[in-house]
């Protein structure tokens, strides 16, 4: 009885494996020659697209199913470069990093992950929370929760007092002195043993604050923090673990020693000189901009006690200036990776950042480039992601109308594939 079970389940799965699902795209967008193609049949099977074909194909075998996207637009699943999934701003924030224990930021990690995905985003890379997004990366990983593809950094690094000390506004009894296990570097040596802590706790990646940040509960939003010496020590060690890595940095200076160090992407890069556009582009350093993130402090900064008061005069002064920035960098060539900074706004509002970069100046179609093709190549996954492409992994979406023409149907994406399941329809 046993065996004939066995031999049953072994049929049935073959059975399963072999059905088809056939996606009717009325517009369908090719990301890698950045043209609109029109009434086009994706064919997935499993978990990857087996082929891309001109015209409205019907399937030959009953099993298989047919979705009907021809009024729609379709795209490969997006790819964020830059979110925190375990947390999501409120006025409460400050206070959370104190009262909320790691269960209570998985639980509600759970449901940024979902949001995440629902409105489009197949995969994000997520740079820096308290280590519970490694966790989030298996369970999504495995199956047991809904959410994108993570890479994560697990947690940033940063010098003491740095954008990133995580006791930054804490009482002198509980500040302690936290080091490379927590994340907090001073000297070559201390980085090299971060990158090293971060390998061990399962990171993908390395994420520093080249820079002082807007959020943090300290004075200054643009000062280096590190020397180019400890960025060198962090990038090549990171090097020999497969890793690349990212510098949050607003100020001028921070950006060139983290380019000069060889970091692979500068976040928000609010203050960058023309001198720093040209060094990105001789360095093949892109720019994450993040502009709905600068958007929202800079809104949200006008309401009494949103933020602590040493936060607030940085938000002003910072946020409203990271589009304008991008404008120029996008002119001057800089390569652009597209990122939000979701958590400092709301998940799930992503989408915005493709209008605001229109905005600026940057084509549509072009957008949407850098949030895959782009973003796929610098996660070194270009051969699976970010095209709809035969061999490649069934992460597709779509939305309405043809962001081409109206950028803003991105912030409503009406259909989600993940790895050939459907997500929402």
């Amino acid at each position: 009885m046993k065996a004939l079970l066995s031999i049953l389940a072994f049929v049935f799965s073959i059975v399963l494996a072999a059905q088809n699902t056939y996606l009717h795209c009325g517009k369908l967008i090719d990301t890698e020659s950045g043209k609109v193609l029109t009434e086009q049949t994706i064919v997935v099977s499993g978990n990857k697209i087996v082929s891309v074909k001109k015209g409205y194909h019907n399937p030959d075998k009953k099993e298989d199913t047919v979705i009907d996207l021809k009024s729609k637009t379709v795209m490969p699943g997006l790819i964020d470069m830059h979110v925190h999934i375990e947390s999501e701003t409120n006025p409460k924030s400050y206070l959370e990093g104190y009262t909320l224990n790691d269960a209570d930021i998985a639980f509600n990690s759970v449901q940024y992950a979902e949001v995440t995905l629902m409105n489009g985003f197949t995969t994000v890379r997520d740079l820096g929370g308290s280590g519970v997004n490694v966790s989030l990366r298996n369970a999504i990983n495995a199956g047991k929760v809904k959410g994108p593809r993570i890479f994560t950094a697990e947690k940033a690094l940063a010098t003491t007092g740095g954008h990133a000390d995580p006791t930054n506004g804490s009482s002198r009894e509980l500040m302690g002195n936290p080091g490379p296990k927590e994340g907090v570097v001073n000297g070559v040596d201390d980085a090299k043993k971060a990158v090293r802590q971060r390998y061990k706790n399962g990171a993908d990646l390395i994420k520093i604050t080249a820079t002082g940040g807007v959020l943090s509960v300290a004075k200054s939003g643009q000062n280096p923090q590190f020397t180019v010496e400890e960025i060198k020590a962090i990038c090549e060690t990171a090097k020999d673990y497969g890793f690349h890595v990212a510098a949050h940095a607003h100020g001028d200076e921070g950006m060139q020693r983290a380019i000069l160090g060889g970091v692979k992407t500068i976040e928000h890069g609010t203050l960058m000189s023309d001198e720093t556009m040209a060094l990105m582009k001789k360095h093949d350093v892109y720019l994450v901009p993040t502009i709905t993130a600068g958007k929202f402090v800079s809104d949200k900064a006008k309401i009494p006690g949103y933020y602590p008061d040493v936060v607030v005069p940085k938000a002003l002064n910072i946020g409203p200036k990271i589009q304008e920035m991008f404008g120029r960098a996008y002119k001057a060539g800089v390569g652009i990776a597209f990122g939000t900074d979701a958590a400092v706004f709301y998940h799930g509002e992503n989408g915005k950042e493709f209008g605001y970069m229109v905005e600026a100046g940057m084509p549509a179609i072009e957008t949407i480039q850098s949030a895959t093709v782009t973003n796929a190549k610098i996660l070194k996954v270009e051969d699976q992601l970010g095209k709809l492409k035969e061999g490649f992994l069934a992460d597709i979406i779509a939305v309405n109308d043809d962001p081409t023409k109206k950028i803003s149907t991105m912030e409503n994406v009406v259909f989600v594939m993940k790895e050939g399941v459907i997500y929402k329809k």
